[in-house]
Order: C-alpha cells, then structure tokens, then sequence
C-alpha cells in the first residue's frame, strides 16, 4: 500500500464536523485502533497525545479511526484529553479501504476486528509508510520518527 495515492474519504469526526482527506492538513497520520477505552488503545492514544506537539512541530496532523460511535469517542477524547480528532467508521468504509477488517483470535474465538495500522500520508496524497499488526509500546515514537524524515 505504501507509495499509492489515498483515495478520498469523509467521516464524522468528535468536532462535530465531517473530516475530509482532501481537507486535512498533511502530513496525515492516520492511526486505526480497535476500541475505545481498551488498554492496548488507551495505551496507543496517550502517547501520540503525549508526542501530539512535536507532530505538530513537524507540520503533522493526527487522527485516529475506529468503529465505535461519535458518543464512544467523545468520552474517550475527553477522558484522555487527546487533542486531535477521532473519526467514527461504523460502516467500515475506510477500515475497507485501508484493509485493516481482519480476522483475530480473541479469547479462542474468530472475531472481525480492526488490526492495528497506522500510515502516514505525505502533501501529495500518497501513503508513503504503513505499519501493520503494530505493538503499542515505542510506536508512535517510531512514527514520529519517519515524519521527522519528511
């Protein structure tokens, strides 16, 4: 997926307003997390709230995608004090086009899911890095790092 051009997408975001790729500030670094208020997501969140200013030192904006609700992710970005935008994706337009809908293991039970991804979208259009299957813990550093390179 790196080196192709993102295809358009607008979801409800937590301003209340629909956020637009076309729109969005770039570099764009998309973040997508299975579930609000989960450790491994809460975990996620902080420290790219905790970076939040040196991402945006960089030129970067953030946002972070889920399927839960706008109400979800209301209470999750209040609680957390994140000060970027979390998009709701409950019909899994974008997790479709990112291809981030995947089969997991939870609890020996197959369940759909959302596979933790992040990628960064360069003032072109195009994603320029993909992670996937992340681990939280060093991840938004590492990302932060590559947009550092940009």
């Amino acid at each position: 997926m790196s080196g192709t051009p993102c295809p358009d997408f607008t979801l409800p975001g937590t301003t209340g307003t629909e956020f637009s790729l076309s729109a969005a500030p770039k570099p764009l670094v998309i973040y997508f997390y299975p579930k609000d208020s989960t450790p491994g997501c809460t975990n996620e969140s902080m420290d790219f709230r905790d970076l939040h200013a040196q991402f945006a030192a960089a030129g970067a904006c953030i946002v972070g995608i889920s399927r839960d609700s706008l109400k979800s992710h209301e209470n999750f970005k209040a609680k957390l004090e994140l000060p970027f935008e979390l998009l709701s994706d409950k019909e899994e337009i974008v997790c479709t086009l990112f291809d981030v809908i995947k089969m997991k293991n939870m609890y020996g039970k197959q369940v759909r899911g959302i596979e933790r991804s992040t990628f960064v979208i360069d003032a072109s259009g195009v994603i320029v890095r993909a992670w996937r299957k992340v681990k939280v813990p060093g991840h938004a550093a590492e990302v932060l790092a590559f947009v550092n390179t940009l």
